[in-house]
């Protein structure tokens, strides 16, 4: 993105568009990708201005070749991509199927070890990390996952509450129910007819 910014015609043409988009569609992306960082809790405003500006190169690389993709949709794919690739480098997990689980279980440890009150100069960032930001994150991540139990599940009859009492007679199963409304209905008239 630096590049593009030192050489503004690299990227845009003649019509004004960045990556063969209108401006429109990366400004809506640059707000997604501010706002998920802005979630993550990075208020370091340069540091901020410098992992969304990342996003968006990488976004505007691929732009060109996927016409079918919006800026925003392509730009929020790199953003989780980027986020993924750091925490299977800090947390020494290779990312596999489960991306989505080391995204996640990610987030939760960088929110675990306070990263946005102690380590924020440290997100997204290549290594070397402090040993300590490493152990912690490493740490929170396993605490961060859930406990495992193999558990076996039997039926159970189900439960009707108490209208099964009520229909529980024999030849007429709502005798008992039928009752008990005339009873209720009764009551209701013999009060109306005293109070009128």
């Amino acid at each position: 993105m630096e590049s593009a910014i030192a050489n503004p015609g690299a990227l845009a043409d003649v019509s004004g568009r960045l990556a063969g988009r209108p401006l429109e569609e990366w400004n809506a992306a640059y707000g997604k990708v501010e706002n998920y960082f802005h979630a993550l809790r990075i208020r370091n405003k340069a540091l901020l201005g410098q992992l969304v500006l990342r996003v968006l190169e990488r976004a505007m690389k691929r732009a060109p070749v996927e016409p079918n993709h919006s800026a925003t949709y392509i730009a929020a794919e790199e953003m989780d991509r980027i986020v993924t690739e750091w925490f299977a480098e800090v947390l020494q997990e290779p990312p596999t199927n489960s991306d989505q689980m080391l995204s996640t279980r990610g987030r939760l440890a960088l929110l675990l070890v306070d990263m946005p009150g102690k380590w924020q100069d440290q997100f997204l960032r290549p290594a070397p990390w402090p040993e300590e930001f490493v152990h912690s994150m490493r740490d929170a991540y396993l605490r961060a996952g859930p406990g495992f139990q193999i558990s076996k599940m039997t039926a159970r009859p189900f439960d009707r509450g108490p209208i099964t009492t009520l229909t529980k007679l024999g030849r007429i199963p709502y005798l008992k129910m039928v009752v008990a409304w005339t009873l209720f209905v009764l009551l209701l008239i013999t009060i109306f007819y005293f109070t009128h």
